[in-house]
């Protein structure tokens, strides 16, 4: 099975986000320096006391050095000299910084859902406060090993919020806001994007095939056309194969979609790549070499997420019975040849001779002649009683027909010949079926005279005259 997940790491944004966050911190460090409440002026500090740790805490994740370890112990102190204050939407906002700069991804999550419970845009004037706190629950939840239904449901309202912030800042150029409003909307997907796989990497990890099937369905709904969501969904269903094999089709179509999908409607080139191998790989080895089939798989894949009811792909076996069924619907006479020889060159051949074809009426169902073949010779050459008869080739004689009369002529090697008969020995080495038939059940036999001197009935003596 495969385990999809995004992170933002590496993401413009972060860059963008975290200027944010110096910036807002610096406004509230050029607050303290100038001897000013370090909020807003309507929010008064209980004390003196209350005011430093506030400004101690400012200092601690101001740049350019900030020390987030000490941000924690200052923030735990003021928590605790002063439990009740104005400032505890600011508290808050500060442990997020903390948290965040220490990896404790959990805390950082449990603490913007505290804050959410509000309206953001009303507790924090700073837009940029409002979209740090947003960003770094978007981007924690991910970093959770375990996180809990709360913690998942307050990294989905955060990454919903980004997506949906369509506030231009004030003084912002329309080219700055453009840029950063894509960069928000990008996190905030990549989170949605993420929320909706983990269920099902969840089962995935837990070997749980069946709910993860279940679970990369209900996340497919979401996003129809997500290349990483169809290879998921695509590996769980292969995983479930041996206890229901027609999982197989159903998983080379997801497969085959998260290969084909165009990286412009939600496919991925990485995905695309190792998709097509894998599905390459699967395909062949179920199915059978066939170019043609992966392109019309391909090609089917992307007109739906999912395949249409009954929709089955032929496994090598069905695909060789299906040959041999139509084998047999044009050559019914070499089929049933092909059938009886295998049986009789197998290991145990002498035993189905035996107990099976021995003394059997060998006939086809329609009524015609059963076998077909080309006279390689007869015995003896001339006015014949045996004929040698070649059915898988032209010349290698795996058939004797004793026959119940010898023949006027000589048979014409090379002729093609269709009968009836009833088997009556056979050897192994050398291969040689032998069989009683009548030259009325022959088809096709062709007999030349015989040339002088060759072989023939010795004449009956005729009876001597009386004197």
């Amino acid at each position: 099975m495969h385990k999809f997940s995004r992170t933002l790491r590496g993401m413009a944004a972060v860059a963008v986000i975290g200027a944010v966050a110096m910036a807002a911190a610096a406004q509230y460090a050029r607050a303290q320096a100038a001897g000013s409440p370090p909020a807003a002026a309507e929010k008064k500090a209980k004390d003196q006391g209350e005011a430093d740790i506030f400004n101690e805490v400012i200092k601690d994740v101001s740049p350019p050095s900030p020390n987030f370890a000490k941000a924690l112990t200052d923030l735990d102190t003021w928590k605790q000299k002063y439990p009740e204050t104005e400032y505890k939407d600011e508290r808050l906002y500060y442990y997020v910084q903390a948290y965040n700069g220490t990896k404790q991804f959990g805390k950082v999550v449990d603490t913007v859902a505290e804050l959410m419970a509000t309206d953001l845009n009303k507790t924090f004037k700073d837009w940029r406060q409002v979209l740090q706190i947003l960003f770094n629950a978007s981007a924690n939840v991910q970093q959770i090993p375990s996180p809990t239904p709360e913690q998942l449901a307050a990294g989905d309202k955060a990454a919903h919020a980004l997506v949906d912030y369509d506030k231009k800042p004030d003084g912002m150029s329309d080219a700055d806001w453009t840029t950063l409003r894509s960069q928000l909307q990008s996190q905030g997907k990549a989170t949605m994007l993420w929320l909706a796989l983990y269920p099902g990497n969840l089962a995935t990890k837990n070997k749980d095939c069946a709910g993860a099937e279940v679970a990369y369905t209900k996340a497919l709904q979401d996003y129809p056309d997500n290349a990483a969501i169809a290879y998921a969904l695509g590996g769980a269903q292969i995983c479930q194969q041996k206890a229901n094999p027609e999982k197989i089709s159903q998983a080379l179509y997801e497969i085959a979609r998260a290969a084909a999908l165009d990286p412009a409607k939600g496919g991925d080139p990485k995905i695309q790549q190792t998709a097509d191998a894998y599905l390459r790989k699967v395909y062949t080895t179920y199915h059978g070499a066939d170019e043609d089939g992966l392109k019309a798989l391909k090609e089917a894949a992307l007109k739906s997420p999912t395949p249409p009811a009954g929709f089955h792909i032929e496994s090598s076996g069905e695909v060789e019975a299906k040959k041999q069924a139509e084998f047999a619907k044009s050559n019914p006479q070499l089929n049933m040849w092909m059938g009886i020889k295998a049986q009789l060159a197998g290991a145990g051949g002498d035993q189905y001779f035996q107990s099976t074809l021995k003394d059997a009426d060998v006939k086809a169902e329609d009524g015609g002649k059963a076998l077909k073949g080309t006279v390689v010779e007869g015995r003896p050459a001339c006015h014949s009683k045996e004929l040698l008869v070649a059915i898988s080739d032209a010349t290698h004689p795996e058939v004797a027909l004793k026959l119940d009369a010898a023949l006027t002529g000589k048979p014409e090697a090379g002729n093609v010949i269709q009968w009836n008969g009833v088997p009556s020995a056979f050897t192994s080495s050398p291969f040689l079926l032998t069989m009683d038939t009548e030259k009325t059940k022959i088809d096709g036999l062709k007999v030349t005279p015989c040339t002088a001197g060759a072989a023939h009935p010795p004449a009956k003596k005729s009876a001597a005259k009386k004197k």
